[in-house]
């Protein structure tokens, strides 16, 4: 029968540790309400010994998201009794608390970190595990390093700790050593060992990412008997990171054959909460990222997107709607063929073409394609109407739509600590609009200039920006989300000034809207340059 794989979530201790994305107590507490929807079965919310706002933190992640569920809140402390303190006087308010201590177990750890004999070190665990029993009944033992320990002494303390009332071990590879197929053969025979011994005590695996293995590491645990998996949302951690929930979540899901395995988690979920705590910690999820990033479900492959086309299966093992998206995208560039263009020009009203008529329509796309690099769905509105103007053909769809879109022309930005003010020319066909605006920021102003001009009151739900090169002349790029009559529309830009950028992508979502309303199916909310 299949068994289920417990999943405890670190993102709000061990993904924290990422430089600069600390997080304050309303922040921790959100993103523990949204792993609560995710449905994890154990979040460990901090490490509150560390500092007073931490332990507040903790305190209120066990209050407003533990109390009312029995989702297990946990907290890390080092095998010394403050530590332990501390975690229980933080987490004792949820409904099912738990204390989790951490101890290493390697020679390098043992003997270069604590300068402690190997006797002496074990004591110290089996004591902390007594002390900490005698004030909640669950308590995890993580024996820190363990795959550069010694397997007969990593043995004899994980037996020692579990004869002194440990309820939960946890095996970390914590500087990413462990190899996929030795990983593997450890982990069974510490299972093994672990049920003969009391099968009633979960085995855990806790696993890094410095030689871009977690994934692969925590897989083969699962494969080999593990009971538990310690993850981060988007692989976020210390260093290179930890295994991330959505990709070992999503194995585990897809290839049932192979792990006859489940977890609790809801997959619809996964790409909320990737968003929040990339929003949160001011970390960008790489675009190639397995499941949550920008191209995890994007096609610009014409062969690919025939193949999607025909049939979903063709080049997609998960579908965009498990892990909480609308759709695949279907990117329109130079290397897109001829069924993807004409599946896009199909969704906007323009389907009624002759073979040569496509091909004059293709030909146009591909020229503008090459100069864009990508092509989005206003631009099939002019491509289309220009070609019927030009070989002077009656267009089957009669109504004009290119003029209604708009385009940057000129910008002018003042940022300054009292008036910050921008000033735009904007272009919808033959006609040219001016507007100037202030507001609290240079970007709120440009925004609101623009806003003057559509006409188009839309809510900025998130704006961020990231280089994709380097030097003087770098190219920043923007991605912004807007909200329009219910309805987000995403839209990024590209270029070396940074402004412009931001112009250009809030250009794309205006026009974005304006497709929404006039295309006679769904399409796309995704608009890119």
């Amino acid at each position: 029968m299949s068994r289920k794989i417990w999943v405890f979530d670190t993102t709000l201790r061990d993904g924290e540790q990422v430089p600069g994305a600390k997080l304050n107590l309303y922040e921790k507490v959100e993103i523990a309400q949204q792993l609560k929807k995710l449905g994890v079965d154990i979040i460990e919310a901090g490490f509150p010994a560390s500092s007073q706002g931490d332990f507040e933190a903790v305190k209120a992640v066990a209050q407003k998201v533990g109390q009312n569920s029995n989702m297990i809140i946990t907290a890390l402390a080092r095998a010394v009794k403050d530590d332990i303190d501390s975690v229980y006087n933080a987490v004792k308010y949820a409904n099912n608390p738990m204390i989790h201590m951490v101890l290493g177990t390697s020679d390098i750890h043992v003997e270069k970190k604590f300068s402690k004999s190997k006797d002496q070190i074990l004591q110290i665990g089996v004591d902390a595990v007594k002390y900490a029993k005698t004030l909640l009944p669950q308590v995890q033992y993580s024996t820190e390093d363990a795959s550069r320990s010694d397997f007969e002494y990593l043995w004899k303390t994980i037996e020692a700790v579990m004869k002194a009332g440990a309820t939960m071990i946890n095996v970390p590879d914590t500087v990413g050593y462990a190899e996929p197929e030795q990983w593997g053969e450890m982990i069974a025979k510490l299972n093994y060992r672990m049920k003969n011994l009391d099968d009633s005590v979960l085995l855990s695996v806790h696993c890094h990412n410095d030689l871009g293995m977690a994934t692969a590491n925590t897989l083969a645990a699962v494969k080999n008997g593990a009971d538990k998996i310690e993850v981060t949302m988007n692989g976020i951690g210390e260093r290179a990171g930890n295994a991330a929930l959505e990709e070992v979540v999503m194995a585990i899901k897809t290839r049932g054959d192979v792990y006859d395995v489940f977890t609790d988690i809801n997959t619809k979920e996964i790409m909320n909460t990737s968003r929040l705590v990339s929003s949160f910690m001011g970390l960008d999820v790489q675009v190639n990222k397995a499941i949550t990033g920008d191209n995890a479900f994007a096609h610009s492959s014409g062969i690919h997107q025939d193949g999607l086309l025909k049939s979903r299966d063709a080049y997609e093992i998960v579908h965009p709607e498990d892990v909480g998206l609308d759709d695949m995208e279907l990117v329109l560039t130079a290397r897109s063929g001829r069924h993807a263009v004409k599946n896009a020009l199909s969704k906007l009203g323009f389907d009624a073409f002759t073979d040569e008529e496509f091909e004059g329509i293709f030909e146009s796309f591909l020229k503008l394609a090459d100069s864009k690099k990508e092509v989005y769905n206003h631009d099939l509105y002019v491509i289309v109407e220009s070609y019927y103007e030009k070989t002077e053909k009656n267009n089957p769809n009669k109504e004009s739509y290119s003029d209604q879109f708009y385009d940057i022309e000129d910008l002018q930005i003042i940022s300054n600590a009292t008036f910050p003010s921008a000033s735009v020319k904007i272009r919808r066909g033959e006609d040219v609009f001016k507007s100037s605006a202030v507001g609290s920021g240079p970007i709120d102003a440009l925004y609101s200039a623009i806003a003057d001009v559509t006409g188009i009151k839309v809510k900025l739900v998130e704006y961020n920006i990231s280089s994709v090169s380097r030097g003087q002349e770098a190219l920043g790029k923007v991605k912004i989300i807007i909200e329009y009559g219910g309805e987000n529309y995403i839209a990024k830009a590209a270029d070396t000034d940074i402004l412009k950028a931001s112009a250009m992508a809030y250009i794309n979502a205006v026009n974005s809207v304006i497709v929404a309303k006039i295309a006679p199916q769904p399409v796309t909310t995704t608009a890119t340059v």
